[in-house]
């Protein structure tokens, strides 16, 4: 059998180009996540595509192209160990060898396990979700994927999802959907008013970074799924209405983000490049160019508001997964029935609704979601329900509080200066060099009760120290308490909650110091110990690490703009004073 070399060529480039997709997505989630779970985001991002091209190899591409049953593929399932696949040779193309077709496959599915990976940070099991993204790829993924691009029932009634907008992306959504929904929300995601509270990631040039790569990766994604280069002009067009949704969704987002949070958020920036790209993926073959600046522009102010809305509902994502890949998918599944020009390229051979097919193509695209939209989600949710009564599906609550990378993976991402201090010093050096600090006495042995009482004008310095996690809590209390002024600094260390090991290349390192808050207050008119009881009790679990309280006097307080001391150089309300 004869092959294109061009079309081959063509191919091989595209497929390296969405895998080349797997560093966006890792970098992308790392940087929308703090900096203690980065280990596990990463390592999730690296095992998915491995357990995904497994399931694919075992059983997912014969499920997906193994014949024309209209729910699932029955003949030849098993690639593995098959010397003759000329069964294959006139699927998706004839012009590309075999293991070329099904390498491409690959990488398209190797994303739709990708996408959950975000929407479920920070608090799932490490094990339940290599088994989860196993199952989706072995079963979930090929049966979708037969439906509309294996010759099933969805493909005999007309469904048109060129690149994967519904078999990709909305399947991806969905299963994201179900697991963050049974997971449950981060701590300290909802206040006590059940309104969603801002959990910052911890880089956002990491997060552009994965945002340009996965942007790069989409001239392979969507241009790339002509599987052929004998129509360049094709080729070109589908790189024209992906690149043009792409800055159209930026323009709209970061517009949308400007008018309704009051800045321009980076953050709805980068999704909404992202909503662009996925809004065009399954008509961009179908749809002209100006139609591909309409469904960019829909998309980009589409996923603010999406994001809002998954917020305000209780559903917990961290990098906004479902809002991009699973409401973006759904809508740019329903602009095929919509904006289908027949013509616009070789590949297009019906009218959407607005060029005057009627409401047939856009009836078929409505079904062909709802039903794509059930059986993703409800056997997702099958399979994240099965693990949760098993294995179980969320980390301890310690493990979260401490981040992932520790409780999961026993390691860190960004090693703290301790350890960076001891490698300069060199190998060499003997182990019980360092003096250790002496231990800081107790508050009673420190200071007298009595010495503490509020007398005239009276200045001390309060310094506490605590776990990170505990830091919004205590400025509640402490702003209730009418204390006007804190000055917080991170800092490292351990007491009696001694470091956590962690380990690299299998190799222990060293015995971790913990992160931790200090915050600093110098108080006069507020009683010293009303602030230290209102500490105790909203510190107080009972636990290693509650923190402890530091007392010093204050000899004076010099206003360097006026040259006033004592109390009243305490009146401007600057950081750090009452």
């Amino acid at each position: 059998m004869e092959f294109s070399l061009i079309d081959t060529l063509w191919v091989f480039l595209a497929a390296i180009l969405v895998f080349f997709m797997n560093l966006g997505f890792a970098s992308v989630e790392a940087g929308f996540a703090r900096s203690k779970n980065t280990v596990n985001i990463l390592s999730k991002n690296f095992i998915v595509f491995a357990v995904s091209s497994l399931g694919f190899l075992l059983l997912g591409w014969g499920l997906m192209f193994g014949g024309d049953h209209p729910i699932l593929g029955t003949e030849h399932l098993f690639i593995l160990g098959n010397s003759d696949l000329s069964f294959y040779d006139g699927t998706l193309t004839s012009s590309v060898p075999f293991w070329g077709k099904f390498f491409f496959q690959l990488v398209f599915c190797g994303t739709a396990a990708t996408i959950v990976s975000g929407a479920v940070a920070e608090r799932v099991k490490y094990i339940s979700f290599i088994l989860f993204s196993f199952v989706l790829t072995l079963v979930i993924y090929p049966i979708v994927g037969h439906w509309v691009w294996g010759g099933g029932w969805l493909a005999d009634l007309g469904f048109q999802d060129f690149a994967g907008d519904a078999v990709v992306h909305s399947l991806g959504g969905w299963a994201a959907l179900a697991g963050a929904m049974l997971l449950g929300p981060r701590i300290g995601k909802y206040g006590k008013d059940g309104k969603p509270k801002a959990i910052p990631g911890h880089s956002m040039s990491l997060a552009v970074i994965g945002l340009f790569v996965l942007w790069l990766g989409w001239f392979g994604f969507n241009p790339g799924s002509t599987m052929s280069f004998q129509n360049p002009t094709d080729v070109f067009h589908i790189l024209m209405t992906t690149n043009t949704s792409a800055i159209a969704a930026v323009l709209t987002s970061t517009a949308t983000s400007w008018i309704v949070l009051k800045k321009p958020d980076l953050g709805m920036t980068i999704n909404g490049c992202l909503a662009g790209l996925v809004g065009i993926t399954g008509g961009c073959a179908y749809v002209t160019i100006e139609a591909s600046l309409l469904i960019g522009a829909l998309s980009g102010v589409l996923v603010v508001f999406a994001v809002m809305f998954f917020d305000k509902r209780g559903i917990d994502d961290p990098v906004g997964a479902t809002s991009v890949h699973l409401c973006c998918g759904v809508f740019g599944t329903l602009c095929v029935g919509l904006f289908a020009k027949e013509g616009v390229t070789t590949l297009s051979a019906t009218n959407g609704l607005f060029y005057g097919g009627g409401f047939r193509l856009l009836g078929v695209q409505l079904l062909g979601t709802l039903a794509i939209g059930a059986f993703a989600f409800g056997s997702s949710a099958l399979v994240w329900l099965l693990l949760k009564k098993t294995v179980g599906i969320r980390v301890s609550r310690d493990e979260e509080v401490q981040g992932l990378d520790i409780g999961e993976h026993g390691n860190v991402a960004y090693p703290d200066f301790a350890l960076v201090a001891e490698a300069i010093e060199g190998d060499d050096m003997p182990a019980n060099r360092a003096t250790p600090e002496k231990p800081a006495v107790s508050l009673e042995q420190a200071v007298p009760v009595e010495h503490h009482e509020t007398r005239g004008a009276k200045i001390t310095k309060v310094t506490i120290l605590t776990n990170q996690n505990k830091f919004s809590l205590l400025q509640e209390a402490l702003d209730g308490l009418g204390v006007t002024g804190i000055t917080v600094t991170n800092v490292f260390g351990y007491g009696a909650q001694k470091g956590h090991a962690i380990y690299f290349r299998g190799s222990p390192v060293s015995s971790r110091l913990l992160p931790k808050v200090k915050i600093d207050i110098v108080v006069c008119k507020i009683p010293v110990e009303t602030l230290i009881k209102t500490v105790q009790e909203t510190l107080y679990t009972g636990n290693f690490g509650d923190g402890k309280i530091f007392l010093y006097d204050v000899e004076d307080v010099v206003k360097i703009r006026t040259g006033e001391r004592g109390y009243d150089a305490l009146q401007d309300e600057e950081p750090g004073e009452d």
